[in-house]
């Protein structure tokens, strides 16, 4: 086995510190992509640890997408390719920890959002393709139905700037995004559902996917700079009227 840190501590976990060591092999690259992990026997051996111990290390791999596992004579723990589309949730949930921990103020998160989807929309505008701007425009019709409820309406509002930071072509803006709004989006909107106009909203989403199409980045960050705008005018409002 190629070299990697097997002192353990006795005051902290075993099989976290033992999982820690092989992801920081994989991410280091000591250990590559498809090569194949010694066998728990061996891996018990290395660490000097019990065989259950080793398996819950590898359990905790697994979970985070960093290993496969495979039967028969060929089969065994296997450093896994780890994609961007993989990770999503993780980031999601993170994200949404983070926001609720550490009771993150609206108009700080607002900002945060806006500030990485703005860097989106000129690359958006050039990239996109025709699924991109058909998911957008069907998200804006989905918007405008009068029976569409409050969750429906926020779950289309999510789909709708997916689909924007999608069209980047960019998995890398895409990763950071998919925090940014999909844990953002739903706090935003559980806000300002209240007070918020659906009309106003749809109309900018229209300004925004027009600009898309057209190719014009320019344009299309001024919409998103109202829209900001009016998000955090939304959230204001609201914060007025508890206080009154």
């Amino acid at each position: 086995m190629k070299s990697m840190k097997t002192d353990l501590e006795t005051s902290r976990e075993l099989s976290v510190q033992i999982a820690e060591a092989i992801r920081d092999a994989i991410v280091s690259g000591t250990l590559i992509v498809d090569e194949r992990l010694p066998s728990e026997a061996e891996l018990s051996e290395k660490f000097n640890v019990s065989r259950p111990t080793v398996r819950e290390a590898l359990k905790r791999l697994a979970a985070q997408n960093l290993i496969r596992t495979q039967r028969g004579a060929t089969g065994g723990a296997f450093v896994n390719r780890l994609r961007f589309e993989d990770a999503y949730g993780q980031q999601i949930t993170t994200s949404t920890l983070l926001l609720s921990m550490n009771a993150v103020d609206f108009e700080t998160a607002c900002e945060a959002r806006y500030a990485l989807e703005r860097a989106c929309a000129p690359l958006s505008a050039k990239r996109r393709t025709g699924d991109h701007l058909a998911t957008m425009r069907a998200e804006i019709h989905r918007q405008g139905q009068p029976g569409l409820s409050d969750e429906g309406f926020c779950a289309s509002d999510v789909a709708f700037h997916r689909a924007l930071v999608d069209g980047a072509g960019n998995p890398v803006l895409s990763y950071q995004l998919a925090g940014a709004i999909e844990a953002i989006e739903p706090l935003m909107n559980m806000i300002t559902f209240s007070a918020r106009s659906r009309e106003q909203i749809v109309a900018l989403h229209t300004r925004i996917a027009d600009a898309i199409e057209s190719g014009d980045g320019a344009r299309a960050d001024a919409a998103l700079q109202a829209l900001a705008a009016y998000t955090v005018g939304l959230a204001r409002d609201v914060a007025a009227c508890r206080g009154g």
